[in-house]
């Protein structure tokens, strides 16, 4: 195994797709494991059908594809999934967290969400200080230039 190879192991529900990274794109497509159903204003969690156990270090997130809200109106409810190294059991599923903007019918096996593997938040101390660096960067979301 090189450094740039990570093995990762998967648990599968029955009949789930296998999971492929491909070579272009930075992040590994999941699949609906079941089809999904809902109204406008309704919250769910969609089955992605696999468990993981990541390995040691990392951690992942979890995100929409690009054309999610497009084609089928879904925001993830809290932006971003974070799947912890921790949450490595068979029973662990990964699900999605998702709002539905309009009524909707995705089909079991659609590709609507993805995840990157990242390193996992190092250990922290935090020191007190009196002052920081004398200069204001400026604004929230703005640096005022």
């Amino acid at each position: 195994m090189d450094d740039k190879h990570l093995d990762v192991k998967v648990h599968y529900l029955a009949g789930a797709p296998e999971l492929e990274q491909f070579d272009y794109g930075g992040c590994v497509d999941l699949y609906n494991y079941e089809d999904v159903d809902m109204r406008a204003g309704d919250w769910q969690l969609v089955n992605l059908g696999v468990s993981m156990q990541l390995p040691d270090g990392y951690d992942a997130l979890l995100l929409p594809r690009s054309s999610t809200f497009k084609r089928y109106g879904l925001l993830l409810a809290n932006s971003v999934g974070y799947i912890d190294n921790s949450y490595a059991g068979d029973e662990d599923v990964w699900m999605a967290s998702v709002y539905a903007t309009r009524d909707v019918h995705i089909d079991k096996g659609t590709r609507c969400f993805q995840f990157r593997i990242i390193p996992t938040q190092p250990k922290l101390s935090f020191t007190p200080v009196d002052r920081l660096k004398p200069k204001r960067r400026g604004g929230f979301g703005s640096t005022d230039e």
